[in-house]
């Protein structure tokens, strides 16, 4: 029987997990010598390598002297949380990275919490002790202090501590050892993860966690498998989390190892594998044995905190620049990401739009910047929080946010969180100069918040916030201030004219785009929308006069992404979304329907 050890690798964003996981596929030799391998293997897809996160949690295996160690790499981000709480339930221990000098942030909370939850006894790595103002005997005792807050049993309190710097490849057991390599993480696995329990010689129970397509062996279900053994070829019962049963064959099994899958005829009790040949198969389905089909508990994920309503582009200039335009395209696509991705809801609203449901901004900015790739063209409205209602009473959900600024910007820090009704919880001075604020907040404080904070503290603080809990509603929060410079006229824009605009606020277009009306072209410097006319050229007369040559100086306009427009939009604007551009423009384009829209507005007020 195989010596099988199953991790997965937890941390929060940006401290080391891909990295770490890239050493260890390395001095396993795992990769052969003459193998190229890219920095941060792990992270395949292009929006993961262009910002440096891990978005889906991904599978590798690697062989060190006689065991299989199968590690999950997994996302940092509070708003995939999904990925993380299915996977935690495959694996029997867990790598636990903590910067050497951030410590304990909200999202190293929130996972090692689902961690402790499942009984599994983290090893802690302090990585990036190489850092100039690592201090990693605090961050030891914050993650002490950490495990007992989340009432840890006295077994998960004896946790062992490797230190590492997973960039320079070397971990060690002792801040005084020499560095050389990975040689101490490695013992740490193979002494404290616990080897699988369940037996190859009891009935066939596996469960998937992920799934995968192909395009010649149709829907992959990436599975743990608990007990019995799984053979290509043999039927099987697949148990539904409805209850409902179906049989197949296995058409195709896959084995990992390293960066590669490869075929295999048969896997055991404790192994990770791809299975194929179940049509309907789904994340939480189980794989039983035929005679005696015994499925294991569905999975519970938590449920969405934000949803956003995507709907056809039906401005002046729909259909010029994306390939997929219909609502039947985009509501394709949009079951298609359900399909794999479980923390997400999506239903049809009638009238060509969708409301998709998720975790956090972040996550429905992913899933629309990876469909405006694809080539589709759509609009967004501003993400919205679900509201529930309890006994009578409406709740709201609300986010335990860390806030991480020089000390010179924790005033204004703290009063523009305040006006979002924030309320502050603790204020630490940290070793590097700067001060750490938490807060608890209403997720509707953070719409809209990170550009603006970015702004006050000149790009140097730095903000993370994961989902808490629902509370009761609490009234109106403060949002955008300023108004938006608005389009009059459908055409190109004119440098002499936006020369002339700069003085009304910040520019988000360039002579010659494409501009109509109702299109957003800027923010305006004041409260209340500006309609002004970026089309008016300068007026030529056979007279020669004083300023007749002066160079058009233009400010370069504000870039817009498809994430930061989001966040600015009001209520009554849009985000149009195509695979060339990403433009605001304002839901009625009319100017005479949005100044009656708004006096009746006042008028109710």
């Amino acid at each position: 029987m195989q010596k099988i050890k199953n991790i997965a690798v937890i941390a929060h964003v940006d401290h080391g997990k891909t990295t770490l996981v890239d050493q260890l596929l390395q001095q396993s030799g795992t990769f052969a010598a003459h193998q190229e391998v890219q920095e941060r293997a792990m992270d395949s897809n292009d929006i993961e390598r262009e910002r440096g996160i891990t978005i889906l949690s991904k599978n590798t295996a690697i062989q060190y002297e006689d065991h299989k160690i199968n590690i999950i790499d997994t996302p940092g981000h509070a708003d995939f949380g999904g990925e993380v709480e299915r996977v935690l339930r495959m694996v029997d221990g867990v790598l636990l990275l903590v910067d050497a000098q951030e410590g304990v942030m909200p999202q190293t909370k929130f996972v090692l919490k689902k961690a402790i939850g499942f009984g599994l006894i983290p090893i802690v790595v302090i990585n990036k002790i190489d850092k100039d103002a690592a201090d990693p005997d605090r961050v030891m005792n914050e993650v002490f202090d950490l495990l007992v807050a989340l009432e840890a049993s006295e077994e998960q309190l004896e946790f062992p501590v490797v230190y590492a710097a997973a960039r320079d490849g070397y971990a060690k057991w002792e801040m005084e050892d020499e560095n050389k390599d990975m040689t101490p993480l490695f013992e740490a696995i193979l002494k404290y993860v616990p080897y699988p329990t369940g037996s190859a010689e009891a009935d066939t129970q596996a469960q998937v966690f992920t799934l995968d397509n192909d395009n010649f062996v149709g829907r992959i279900g990436i599975t743990r498998i608990f007990n019995g053994k799984v053979k290509k070829g043999d039927e099987f019962t697949l148990v539904k989390a409805c209850g409902a049963k179906s049989k197949s064959r296995i058409s195709k099994l896959i084995g990992f190892k390293g960066l590669e899958r490869h075929d295999i005829s048969e896997a055991e009790a404790g192994d990770i594998v791809a299975i194929a040949g179940f049509n309907d198969i789904d994340v939480g389905d189980s794989i039983c044995d035929n005679y005696n089909p015994v499925a294991l508990d569905p999975m519970h994920i938590e449920e969405p905190t934000l949803s956003v309503i995507f709907s056809v582009n039906d401005g002046p200039l729909a259909g010029t620049e994306g390939k997929h335009v219909t609502s039947n395209k985009i509501r394709e696509r949009l079951e298609k990401e359900m399909e794999t991705n479980i923390a997400m809801r999506m239903e049809p609203l009638g009238d060509a739009s969708f409301q998709v449901s998720g975790r956090g901004e972040l996550q429905i900015g992913i899933l629309a910047e990876n469909m405006r790739r694809e080539g589709y063209e759509f609009m967004v409205a501003r993400p919205e929080v679900v509201i529930k209602e309890e006994n009578g009473v409406r709740m709201e959900p609300f986010e335990h946010l860390v806030v991480d600024v020089p000390a010179e910007f924790q005033g204004i820090a703290i009063e523009k969180l305040g006006k979002r009704k924030a309320e502050m919880t603790s204020l630490v001075p940290m070793p590097d100069g700067t001060v750490r604020l938490e807060f608890e907040i209403p997720a509707r404080g953070l719409i809209g918040f990170r550009s603006e904070f970015l702004t006050d503290t000149k790009g140097e603080g730095i903000m993370n916030h994961s989902y808490l809990e629902y509370r009761p509603y609490t009234g109106s929060v403060e949002s955008r201030t300023q108004g938006a410079l608005v389009s009059m006229d459908n055409g190109e824009a004119v440098a002499f004219s936006l020369f002339n605009l700069q003085a009304r606020g910040i520019l988000f277009i360039n002579p010659q785009d494409k501009v109509y009306s109702g299109m957003v072209i800027g923010e305006c410097a004041r409260p209340g929308d500006l309609d002004v006319n970026p089309l008016k050229g300068k007026q030529l007369t056979n007279m020669r006069s004083a300023g007749a040559d002066d160079a058009i100086k233009l400010v370069p306009p504000r870039k817009i992404t498809l994430e930061s427009a989001m966040e600015w939009i009001e209520d009554d604007e849009l985000v149009e979304v195509t695979p060339l551009n990403i433009r605001i423009r304002k839901k009625f384009l009319d100017e005479t329907v949005r100044r009656r829209m708004a006096r009746d507005k006042k008028n109710a007020q």
